[in-house]
């Protein structure tokens, strides 16, 4: 017997790639499982198991950056206050944080895609699950998007969620109206200035002299870099990233104040034409504003 849940979360994340750098991502979660039936001729009840699991991988991976631990250009260190250090070190693009441990799930990999955290959730989940389960399968999947879309991170500092750590981050799609028609070729332009960015909060940059990272860090960072720090309810969050990926925004990151961000850039270019924007925070979430 196999019970099965569509959708049960959604993972809102960001992971460090060599190639790509930080990279905002959404998964959507389906789950299956098997095994012997209780005494109420149950797998076992159906709302406490949904409700387990997705609070195991909502705990586990979600708004966290996720981190290759097994990547040769990964350095990851414990530091004495509980917090931790993550560097990438690519040549002359390396990225480095300084955040509270909670914020990072280290992943036994050399590359983050949908299998090495599927991987990773499944071995966490054996351990917690009840015992008349005997198989479970999870399947990590892209929303499916007929249209332009892009990949952001960004942190939320005033949020008393997990949103305010400094590096998770979502796929989005953008959908943009000018004088009521989408306009493809502005959303392919938009997604494009937009792939694996940083969205960055004008208040939260500092002088790279001002962050404490690691050894590393101090090796390699550069003119080339930018530099974040802030204080939110979780601890202290420093990133140094580079500046080739970063869009500075004049405000929070909030879905709300991007959406309006968007249409106020679409309208230098569309003039007097109505500007509409459909903002997307992840899946199936986000705002609309006008200009």
């Amino acid at each position: 017997m196999k019970l099965f849940v569509r959708d049960l979360t959604v993972i809102d994340s960001s992971y460090l790639c060599e190639r790509r750098g930080m990279v905002g991502e959404s998964w959507l979660v389906d789950i299956e499982m098997s095994g012997e039936l209780n005494e109420m001729s149950m797998l076992l009840d159906f709302s406490r198991v949904k409700k387990l699991i997705k609070s195991i991988i909502d705990e586990e991976v979600d708004h966290k950056l996720l981190v290759p631990v097994d990547n040769p250009l990964i350095r990851v260190q414990l530091t004495d206050d509980n917090d931790s250090t993550v560097d990438l070190l690519r040549p002359h693009r390396s990225i480095h944080l300084r955040c509270p441990t909670q914020g990072f799930a280290l992943i036994a990999t050399s590359q983050i895609d949908k299998e090495s955290v599927t991987r990773h959730l499944l071995a966490v989940l054996a351990k917690r699950l009840p015992g008349n389960i005997k198989d479970l399968s999870l399947t990590l999947r892209h929303e499916a998007i007929h249209g332009a879309f892009y990949h952001y991170s960004h942190g939320l500092k005033k949020h008393d969620g997990n949103c305010q750590r400094i590096a998770h981050g979502h796929r989005s799609p953008i959908e943009i109206h000018v004088d009521g028609e989408r306009d493809p070729s502005l959303e392919l332009s938009w997604a494009e200035r937009w792939g694996d960015i940083y969205l960055g909060t004008q208040e939260d940059q500092v002088a790279l002299s001002e962050l404490s990272l690691s050894d590393q860090a101090k090796l390699a960072v550069s003119e080339l870099h930018t530099g974040f720090k802030y204080v939110a309810p979780q601890g202290l969050f420093q990133l140094a990233i580079p500046t080739a990926e970063v869009e500075m925004i004049d405000s929070d990151t909030t879905v709300e104040l991007l959406a309006g961000y968007i249409a106020q850039e679409v309208k230098k270019i569309v003039g007097d034409k109505f500007v509409k924007i459909v903002a997307y925070e992840g899946v199936g979430k986000g705002a609309i504003a006008y200009a």
